[in-house]
């Protein structure tokens, strides 16, 4: 039986042999180059044929028409408006996370691009650091099910309809699945819903929902296996404009997306950090991993997920115990009343 929480390789915890088993595949995700399209969303519902999602209104706090994930939205971007003040927290508390070792500037003097490359062919003293953000700016990010190294879901599933592929990922069996909705209260990042009838989330005309297919189980994104078994790029990655949603081998897309902080940290951006990349986190590391210009709680994920199962081994440990006293007790009771 794979283990329920450990360090160990997702792939071969799942007990895939040597010979099925596949480099482990992963998101990354770059939120500094996201324009908001929605490309990626339009792209998985097509592709997964999945149902509507709400109706295609704006909402009232964003720019947005989903506002989250769910059982039938695989992928979500994320609208944030910033504001200067916004902004100057965001990178200081990036510089709280690492020292970048930066030398210290001064005051940047108010010149036009002519006059700094001007003053540049001339020799002169220019502060070369990137201009600073707008006052004003967009924070956007394709939030995606982050197919964890220790995946709560995975762990608690009573049925088995959710299992690890050979590929690192976490799938869900809708044949399988009978909704009870464990996995729901599993998964850290609350990813994976139940797909309703409607009255959940009420459609403004009737029988929108008549053909919607695996109701009332378990869904979300599948990293399109279908498309891997195939040797396919996922649709969402398929259909970046701005190549801001990155699939590869997931060694190559974490070192990218160290190499992606550093560059940005060399630009001034110090607000830039990665999410998902810790192998020692609470979900030993994910299977999407991100780069933010904010803390994670901006964007609306967890800055410490923990999956649940992973002090399961201290809970039985503390039952163990504590039964064990229980009985220790009530031993020395039944023995003391037959003085």
């Amino acid at each position: 039986m794979p283990k329920l929480y450990g360090a160990e390789d997702p792939i071969e915890n799942a007990r895939w042999s040597l010979h099925d088993a596949k480099d482990r595949k992963a998101f990354f995700t770059d939120t500094s180059i996201c324009i908001g399209c929605k490309a990626c969303e339009v792209a998985c519902k097509e592709w997964n044929q999945n149902p509507q999602d709400g109706d295609y209104e704006y909402l009232s706090q964003s720019h947005d028409n989903t506002g989250e994930l769910g059982a039938n939205t695989w992928r979500h971007v994320a609208f944030i408006e910033q504001g200067e003040d916004e902004v100057a927290k965001a990178r200081e508390s990036g510089r709280r996370l690492v020292s970048l070792g930066m030398p210290s500037i001064g005051p940047k003097t108010a010149m036009t691009p002519e006059q700094r490359a001007d003053a540049a062919i001339a020799g002169g003293n220019v502060d070369t650091t990137p201009p600073d953000t707008p006052d004003f700016r967009w924070l956007m990010s394709s939030d995606v099910c982050k197919h964890c190294t220790n995946a709560g879901c995975l762990d608690v599933c009573p049925t088995g309809a959710l299992f690890r592929t050979e590929f690192g990922t976490v799938v869900v069996q809708n044949d399988i699945c009978n909704g009870c909705g464990t996995c729901v209260a599993g998964c850290p990042f609350g990813v994976i819903q139940r797909r309703d009838d409607g009255t959940i989330s009420p459609k403004s005309e009737p029988g929108d929902h008549d053909d919607v297919k695996n109701m009332g189980t378990a869904n979300k994104c599948t990293l399109c296996y279908d498309r891997l078994l195939d040797g396919q790029t996922p649709a969402c990655a398929q259909t970046c404009p701005t190549t801001s949603i990155k699939f590869g081998d997931h060694t190559d897309m974490v070192d990218k997306a160290r190499q992606r902080v550093a560059e940005l940290h060399a630009k001034g951006m110090t607000e830039a950090r990665l999410y998902g990349a810790n192998p020692k986190d609470g979900v030993g590391g994910t299977g999407a991993v991100f780069l933010l210009l904010d803390e994670p709680e901006t964007y609306g994920l967890p800055p410490d997920p923990v999956v649940p199962t992973k002090h399961l081994g201290q809970i039985m440990a503390s039952y163990a115990a504590a039964s064990a006293g229980m009985v220790a007790v009530a031993a020395l009771a039944f023995l003391g009343g037959r003085k």
